[in-house]
């Protein structure tokens, strides 16, 4: 089969061809229907994932149908529909008993400890594996590992409570879109934060509010603002941390730049009561409670295009273009 493969730290990644994957006790393998182009694969591409281990198939977010079972395994069969988290948990310690899978000790990442998803196949080990509702579109279900999924336990986390007011930054951009999109289905009025005057009407079909430019705190101060859903990192966090009333959430998604610093001022977040959240990923319970939502419709995806394997260079041309909306997509 086909593969995106990472030869070494920071030594790019090459389309080869490779054994087609044979699932072991706990595994399946998994015919891939999509998979999604991330900000996240740039970094790894840089070197910032120190776990890597080399070769390793790139991608962490997919969508597919099983193909083959291995031993032992019991609650997946041929045909199913499946998405798989961006890890896989053991299963079995306490983290994973308690719904916190995100935190348990022995997880592997896909994409770094574990091959990925750009191919045509992967193998996939089951403790990771949920099951896609039939109301659930390819495209909508293969957002829910890194974006969707990851945003709704990120609101969870933040104890978003109905009427309140959502600020998303980046809010074009893959996750942004999305992020505007979970927040009004759990119940919240949103604003999205652009940069971009062309950009402003698409992410108005999503948002209650629209702010355009760098410097949005001032304008966002003129309503009380809860939760900002920062998806961009330290060129918004200072105006993200200005936005919010007393008692405010930052769930911190973005991270642009991870060589650069942010020096906080802790009296300005005691004063003001804020909690900053650090957020990557998603259990298996918030998984299922996206797709859910995108099963009834409450979340649409916004492709901005779909490449087949041997176009991933265009795939990352198009992911890097500040001029797209939403997300890139590998149909393999």
């Amino acid at each position: 089969m086909k593969a995106v493969v990472v030869k070494g730290n920071k030594q790019g990644y090459e389309v080869r061809d490779i054994p087609d994957p044979k699932p072991e006790r706990g595994e399946v393998v998994v015919q891939i229907r999509r998979a999604a182009l991330c900000y996240r694969d740039l970094l790894q591409l840089q070197g910032f994932y120190p776990r890597m281990k080399y070769p390793v198939i790139l991608g962490h977010e997919m969508v597919g149908e099983v193909t083959e079972v291995g031993e032992g395994v019991t609650q997946f069969a041929r045909g199913n529909r499946v998405i798989s988290l961006l890890y896989a948990p053991d299963g079995t310690c306490h983290y994973c008993k308690q719904g916190e899978e995100a935190y348990c000790h022995s997880r592997l990442g896909y994409s770094e400890e574990l091959d990925g998803f750009f191919a045509e196949q992967a193998k996939v080990k089951v403790t990771s594996l949920i099951k896609v509702p039939d109301g659930a579109s390819d495209e909508g279900a293969v957002m829910v590992p890194c974006v969707t999924g990851m945003v709704y336990r990120g609101l969870r986390r933040a104890n978003l409570r109905e009427g309140e007011t959502v600020l998303v930054t980046g809010a074009s951009g893959g996750v942004g879109i999305h992020a505007l999109q979970v927040a009004k289905a759990m119940g919240a009025r949103v604003i999205g934060v652009t940069t971009s005057e062309e950009k402003a009407s698409v992410v108005g079909k999503y948002a209650d509010r629209v702010i355009v430019g760098s410097k949005f705190s001032e304008e966002a101060r003129k309503e009380d603002i809860n939760v900002v859903i920062d998806t961009v990192g330290t060129p918004t966090f200072d105006e993200s941390l200005r936005s919010l009333w007393m008692g405010g959430r930052i769930v911190q998604i973005g991270n642009v730049d991870p060589t650069q610093s942010y020096q906080l001022r802790l009296g300005y977040t005691i004063l003001k009561d804020i909690a900053i959240i650090g957020h990557a990923s998603a259990t298996r319970r918030d998984a299922e409670g996206a797709l859910r939502l995108t099963a009834e419709g409450k979340i649409n995806p916004v492709i901005a295009g779909t490449i087949s394997i041997e176009e991933i260079d265009k795939g990352y041309e198009i992911l890097k273009d500040k001029h797209k909306v939403g997300k890139v997509v590998m149909r393999p």
